[in-house]
């Protein structure tokens, strides 16, 4: 039996039933149309099932094809991950990890292992950016980040390994002289919609820009990162979500108050380290990997 056909085979199911398309799945594998069709139907004759139904113009999976190709995933990312074993046992350490954090996450953690990374791998130079919104999962998929931490927001989860990492509070706060805040009552969408929400801006620039937790119809200034939001808010301009450990002190000290906003309570925002599947893994990643699991 020819188990290195048998594995393309399953790596051009994978393609077709990701991409959506014969086309698609041959553009990513860089074969021809043709081929790609052949070897799946070789792969359903030698199994005897018909793992893909043809009769619309984007091939889905039979009843058969989706408990197979569950398997195949599997068998995939074990291929992968035995793969990266293999090379880690003679590789160097890269020259580059970079990782991209979410602007609502305490850097702290993150800088911990990186410190402990520098001394363990010090040739590898480390690039950290801070994303909002969609940034993160944008810089991931286009390969400028070998891992991120963000919400599992518009993520593909077929192309992306994802780990449960943590969690931020976030809440809807202004400055105590801030009209919305000189009374408890809640607050509707309409009594907000003419006091200025401040929010920060998404990083990312194409297909994964995001909105999350906008009033509609409201007046809206947009910054570039929290620390400029919280100043605004101090400074009475305004009002909008903010993650706690950010507002601690303020909130302490009454300099900031939870705003009680029609459909704007205390959300919990849940954080996982991704990267992608299809992806190699270096020596120094693969390390800061299994840290940020401890």
């Amino acid at each position: 039996m020819n188990w290195a056909m048998k594995f393309e085979q399953l790596i051009v199911l994978h393609a077709i039933v990701t991409e959506g398309t014969f086309r698609g799945a041959a553009e990513r594998l860089n074969k021809s149309q043709s081929a790609v069709s052949h070897m799946l139907k070789n792969l359903e004759t030698e199994i005897d099932i018909i793992l893909l139904s043809r009769e619309e113009y984007r091939p889905t999976l039979t009843r058969a094809g989706e408990v197979f190709y569950r398997q195949a995933t599997r068998v995939l990312q074990q291929m992968k991950e035995l793969s990266t074993v293999a090379s880690n046992l003679n590789a160097k350490q890269e020259p580059e990890v970079y990782l991209a954090v979410t602007a609502t996450f305490p850097l702290k953690p993150v800088l911990e292992i990186i410190g402990t990374i520098r001394d363990e791998y010090p040739a590898t130079h480390i690039r950290l950016s801070r994303e909002s919104m969609g940034g993160p999962i944008e810089r991931l998929l286009r390969n400028d980040a070998d891992i991120i931490i963000a919400t599992m927001d518009s993520v593909p989860v077929e192309l992306v390994e994802a780990l449960y990492f943590s969690q931020v509070t976030i809440v809807p706060v202004a400055h105590p002289d801030f009209e919305p805040a000189r009374s408890s009552h809640m607050k509707t969408i309409n009594e907000m919609q003419g006091y200025t929400q401040v929010v920060v801006a998404d990083s990312s620039t194409g297909e994964f820009v995001q909105s999350r937790d906008l009033l509609p119809g409201g007046l809206r200034w947009t910054v570039s990162d929290f620390a400029a939001k919280k100043e605004i808010l101090l400074a009475k301009l305004g009002w909008g979500g903010i993650p706690t450990h950010m507002i601690d002190r303020e909130l302490a000290r009454g300099d900031l108050v939870v705003l009680n906003v029609e459909g704007y309570q205390k959300r919990q925002s849940q954080l996982f380290q991704m990267r992608k599947r299809d992806k190699d893994v270096g020596i120094v990643a693969q390390s800061i990997w299994e840290k940020l699991q401890m």
